[in-house]
């Protein structure tokens, strides 16, 4: 059977695609919690860990930056970056591009915490998640990005959060 045959005999994928949806929220969640567990006596919150991570995988950012990637408000993102900042983990520095908004970076402690943890991190998924394939986390993350995609679309179509201020872009 084709591709194209396989296709008429599916039911359509709204049912089913509302049913991803619906388990991203208790999914984030458990992530969160598991994160929190995993870093109980660092001082670090699953919050720091992502402004970690996205410092670790992309460089130097400045706050906005990392707010636009995490899909957050400035502020709470600021408020993270601070927290991280108190406990030697990240740092500002001048940014070239623009005099009064400073790039975030990494400390040396702040890069061996991350990395560390995350090595701990993969470990554990490859451990528990053995029985996928590369191609079902292909398809997986291939599926969350287009949902994300679309859902940014909606999000920039809806009327403005009242703690939107239209910070800087860079």
């Amino acid at each position: 059977m084709s591709v194209d045959e396989r296709a008429k005999h599916e039911p359509p994928p709204g049912p089913a695609l509302y049913e991803v949806i619906r388990g991203l929220w208790p999914l984030h969640r458990t992530v969160v919690r598991a994160v929190e567990r995993e870093l109980s006596g660092t001082g670090m919150t699953a919050g720091q860990h992502a402004v970690m991570d996205e410092l670790r995988r992309g460089g130097p950012r400045t706050v906005p930056q990392l707010a636009r990637l995490l899909g957050l408000d400035r502020q709470p993102v600021q408020r993270l970056v601070n927290d991280a900042t108190a406990l030697g983990l990240t740092e500002s520095a001048p940014n070239p591009e623009h005099r009064r908004s400073r790039l975030i970076r990494l400390t040396p402690k702040g890069e061996a915490t991350i990395r560390s943890i995350q090595e701990t991190e993969e470990t554990e998924l490859r451990r528990r998640l053995s029985d996928l394939s590369s191609g079902d986390i292909t398809t997986a993350l291939r599926v969350l990005r287009r949902l994300a995609e679309e859902f940014r679309d909606l999000a920039q179509d809806a009327p403005p959060h009242p703690t939107d201020r239209g910070d800087d872009p860079r």
